[in-house]
C-alpha cells in the first residue's frame, strides 16, 4: 500500500543559513560591483603616461637593435666579397699551377743524367735544367700561396658565419621589441577607448595648453638671449649668428648646436612614430640625430649613445640652447634644451615635435656636441 506522508518541511535553522548564504551572495556581488568603478580620466592618464613611456624603452632597444642590424649586415657582405675575391684568386693560382704541372709533365720523365749523357748540346740541356729547377722553386711557392690563401678564405667564411649568426639574432631582437612596442601602444589605447570622447579631448586640450605655455618660454628665452647678443655683440655679425639662446660666443659647439636645434624647430608639429627619424615624423632619438646630421654633424641614433656625443653638462643652470638633455635612469628619452626651463623634443605616440617644461621628466644630463 503506497504511503502517503507529507514531505519533510527544512528546519528553521537550515532556512536560516540558506537564507544567509543568499544574502551575503548578493552582498559579494555588490560589493564586486562596487570595487570595480569605471576608472577617472587621471588614473586613466597616469597609466596611459606609463606605458608610453615603458613603449619608448622597447623602442630605443628597437633603435639600437636596427642599427646593430645594419652594422652587422655589411659588415656580412664586405666579408662575402671577400670570401668571393678569395676564391678567384685562388681558382686563377690553381690554374697556373696546373699549367706549370702540364709543362713538366711535357718535359718527360727521363732521369737528368741519362738526358746530359745522350743530349747532343750539353750546354743546351744544362740551360733547360737551370729553368726547370727555376720551374719548380716557382711551382713551390705556388703551393705555399694556394695554402696560405685557402687558410685564409676558410677563416673568412668562419667570420662571415659568425656575423651571420649574429644577425639572425639581432633580427629575432628586432621583432620582440617590435612586437613589445605595439603591445604597449595596443594597451594604451584601450585604456583611452574607456574614456569618453569628452574625455579624451579635455586630455588633448590640457597637453595642448601646456605645449604652448612651453612654447612661450622658449620664445622669451630666445628674445631675452637675441637682445643681449645685440647689446654685447655690436657690429660684430659672428655673435649675432650663434644661437639665439646662447650668447657665449667662446663656446666652440654654439654654432654647430644652433644650426641643429634649428633643424629640430623646422620640424615642429611632426607626428611621433616610434622607430623613424624624420623627414616627416620622428621618434626621441630619431630627431636629435636627424637635426645633427642638418648640420652636417654625425652622432649615434640611439638616446643611450648619444650621451658619449660631447661633452657631459650635469648641472641645468650651465645647459645652453642646443644642448642635448637626458632623462629617465636608464636614459631612454632625449631632447634639446630650447632655454628657460623648457625641451624641444618628440615625446611619445600620439604627439608632435614640441616645446615641454624640462621638470616634466626626470632631468639626468646634458650633453653639448662640439
Amino acid at each position: 500500500m503506497a504511503s502517503h506522508r507529507r514531505p519533510k518541511q527544512p528546519s528553521r535553522a537550515r532556512v536560516t543559513v540558506l537564507t544567509a548564504t543568499a544574502a551575503a551572495a548578493v552582498a559579494l556581488t555588490s560589493q564586486t560591483a562596487q570595487a570595480d568603478p569605471k576608472p577617472s580620466k587621471t588614473d586613466v592618464k597616469a597609466k596611459v603616461d606609463k606605458l608610453y613611456e615603458e613603449a619608448e624603452k622597447a623602442t630605443e632597444k628597437l633603435n639600437g637593435a636596427k642599427e646593430q642590424q645594419g652594422k652587422l649586415q655589411k659588415q656580412v657582405d664586405n666579408l662575402q666579397d671577400k670570401v668571393a675575391r678569395g676564391q678567384d684568386e685562388l681558382n686563377d693560382l690553381r690554374d697556373d699551377l696546373g699549367s706549370v704541372a702540364s709543362a713538366q709533365y711535357r718535359s718527360g720523365g727521363m732521369d737528368p743524367a741519362l738526358q746530359l749523357f745522350l743530349s747532343s748540346d750539353p750546354d743546351d740541356y744544362l740551360d733547360k735544367a737551370s729553368a726547370l729547377d727555376q720551374i719548380g722553386t716557382k711551382q713551390t711557392e705556388a703551393i705555399n700561396e694556394i695554402q696560405g690563401k685557402q687558410r685564409a678564405l676558410a677563416q673568412q667564411r668562419k667570420e662571415a658565419q659568425e656575423k651571420l649568426g649574429d644577425l639572425a639574432d639581432t633580427r629575432e631582437v628586432l621583432g620582440s621589441k617590435k612586437r613589445e612596442v605595439q603591445t604597449k601602444l595596443g594597451d594604451a589605447q584601450k585604456l583611452l577607448n574607456s574614456l569618453t570622447a569628452q574625455e579624451r579631448a579635455a586630455l588633448k586640450a590640457e597637453e595642448a595648453r601646456e605645449a604652448e605655455k612651453a612654447k612661450e618660454a622658449a620664445d622669451r628665452a630666445a628674445d631675452t638671449a637675441e637682445k643681449a647678443a645685440s647689446t654685447n655683440g655690436g657690429d660684430d655679425r659672428a655673435s649675432r649668428d650663434t644661437d639665439r639662446a646662447d650668447v657665449s660666443e667662446s663656446k666652440p659647439s654654439s654654432g654647430r648646436a644652433s644650426s641643429a636645434y634649428a633643424a629640430a624647430q623646422s620640424v615642429l608639429g611632426k607626428p611621433y612614430i616610434y622607430g623613424t627619424s624624420g623627414p616627416n615624423s620622428f621618434d626621441c632619438s630619431g630627431l636629435t640625430s636627424w637635426a645633427f646630421a642638418q648640420a652636417n654633424i654625425s652622432i649615434p641614433r640611439t638616446s643611450q649613445a648619444q650621451t658619449g656625443a660631447g661633452a657631459r653638462i650635469n648641472s641645468q643652470s650651465d645647459l645652453q640652447v642646443g644642448d642635448l638633455v637626458f632623462f629617465y635612469s636608464d636614459l631612454h628619452h632625449v631632447g634639446f634644451y630650447a632655454g628657460n626651463g623648457q625641451v624641444l623634443h618628440a615625446p611619445r605616440t600620439g604627439t608632435v615635435v614640441r616645446y615641454e617644461s624640462i621638470d616634466n621628466m626626470p632631468y639626468q644630463f646634458g650633453v653639448r656636441v662640439g
